[in-house]
């Protein structure tokens, strides 16, 4: 179930964080994408805080999704849908995703599994 805290920055969150996953015996891998990679963060001049993507390490699917930044909240429910979906990461991170929205920063962490973040975006950090 995603939840959103309305700070400023939004804090959201959907499935299982990294240590809930350990809790229950899931091995797992993640990545951290803080928002001066993220090209509508640095369009808004506003690059405070992070998304984490947490995947089960041997299916790779993704299993949690945390953020930090302005509207996260209005992005939790794509990793909503993708963890619904039981996408893998690899899937996640080859989906369109429109240029110069927040939502985008869930694919460039998906990417940044297989791609150094510096490699990520023409307008990235």
């Amino acid at each position: 179930m995603p939840s959103v805290v309305f700070t400023d920055p939004h804090v959201a969150t959907v499935g299982l964080s990294e240590a809930d996953a350990h809790a229950n015996g899931i091995e797992t891998d993640n990545r951290v994408l803080t928002l001066g990679n993220v090209p509508r963060a640095l369009a808004n001049f506003d690059t405070r805080g992070f998304i984490k993507l947490v995947i089960e390490a041997e299916s790779r699917r993704l299993i949690g999704v945390q953020a930090v930044a302005p509207e996260a909240g209005e992005l939790i429910q794509a990793a909503a849908l993708a963890i619904g979906a039981r996408m893998t990461v690899e899937e996640l991170a080859d989906q369109l995703s429109p240029y110069l929205t927040m939502v985008e920063s869930l694919k460039l962490a998906a990417q940044t599994f297989r791609k150094d973040v510096k490699q990520l975006s023409c307008c990235a950090g």
